[in-house]
């Protein structure tokens, strides 16, 4: 059974999500406000937090990108009446896993929650049949385990989506992925129109990890195709 935390003020929307959820076989925790919500999401380990976007005493955003901050990995769907572009954007980049625009159909709801437990799953999978294995290129290491990035025994520290990036491009050194493969391997759900998402993390992880952004040395471009991690450094 998975646990899930739901922070949504709206107690009619809470209730049919509950139901839905319970379908999933979840087990599911409620707060009904922002300061309540972030405080729970600390109290247990969750396989999931439901964020509403517009939360009395604290906003949706600003409990994702303090749980990014104390370093809790658990994946984050963020649920919000703006339907904005921008908005979807900086929901994304604050560190939330997925992104869905009220009024949704419940289909689509499940469809998400069940995308993001698969992508978990499969990154648990890999980990493990890697044998907690490091990946090292000269001065970068990539610990899967402890999902920390050094380079020259420096820590970086990433976001969630930056760190499943960089992790799933140099596990395949060489491979060119294209920016609706990374959005459906990283993110685990077709993000149709969403291309910028992935351009906007890559140069983010670029500023982090290259020492020349000009002339990349880890992450590639694939002129045509998206991005590769370079396969000459082993």
């Amino acid at each position: 059974m998975k646990k899930v935390l739901l922070v949504e003020d709206d107690p009619d929307i809470v209730d049919l999500l509950e139901i839905h959820l319970t379908d999933l076989d979840c087990q599911l925790t409620k707060a009904y406000d922002g300061i309540k919500g972030f405080q729970t999401a600390f109290q247990d380990t969750y396989d999931l937090i439901i964020l509403d976007l517009m939360l009395p005493g604290m906003d949706g955003m600003e409990i994702c990108r303090q749980i990014r901050a104390e370093k809790v990995h658990t994946p984050i769907l963020m649920l919000t009446a703006k339907s904005e572009e921008i908005d979807k954007v900086l929901g994304l980049e604050s560190g939330a896993d997925d992104y869905l625009t009220k009024p949704f159909s419940i289909r689509e709801f499940q469809a998400r929650v069940k995308a993001i437990f698969r992508r978990v799953q499969m990154i648990q999978r890999d980990i493990t049949d890697e044998v907690h294995k490091n990946l090292n290129y000269g001065e970068l290491t990539v610990d899967p385990e402890s999902r920390k990035v050094t380079i020259s025994d420096k820590r970086i520290e990433l976001t969630p989506k930056e760190f499943d990036l960089l992790y799933l491009l140099a596990s395949h050194p060489g491979k060119s992925y294209s920016r609706d493969k990374l959005l459906s391997l990283v993110w685990g759900y077709e993000f149709n129109g969403y291309e910028h998402t992935v351009n906007s993390h890559i140069n983010r992880l670029r500023s982090k990890i290259e020492p020349n952004l000009a002339h990349p040395t880890y992450i590639l471009t694939t002129w045509g195709v998206g991005y590769r991690f370079n396969d000459e450094l082993r």
